[in-house]
């Protein structure tokens, strides 16, 4: 996935993104939260600015909360 750095990413980017990571790598919500972390933010939650870090945050909120059936 291409990333704009002019603009702030939102909630459903990370979504997004962190739903491939589990598909391709088979991986838990949690791992790819810590993959999306790594490679998105380099490990600094001001890599990409403050709202895109709550983005992010609200991203693996959502995703934590089980559907509902």
């Amino acid at each position: 996935m291409t990333i704009n750095h002019a603009g702030t990413l939102r909630k459903d980017y990370f979504v997004s993104y962190m739903k491939l990571i589990m598909n391709a790598c088979g991986c838990s919500i949690e791992e790819a939260k810590d993959r999306t972390f790594e490679r998105l933010f380099r490990l600094n939650e001001n890599e990409m600015g403050q709202e895109t870090f709550t983005q992010f945050l609200l991203a693996y909120q959502e995703l934590m909360v089980p559907p509902n059936e």
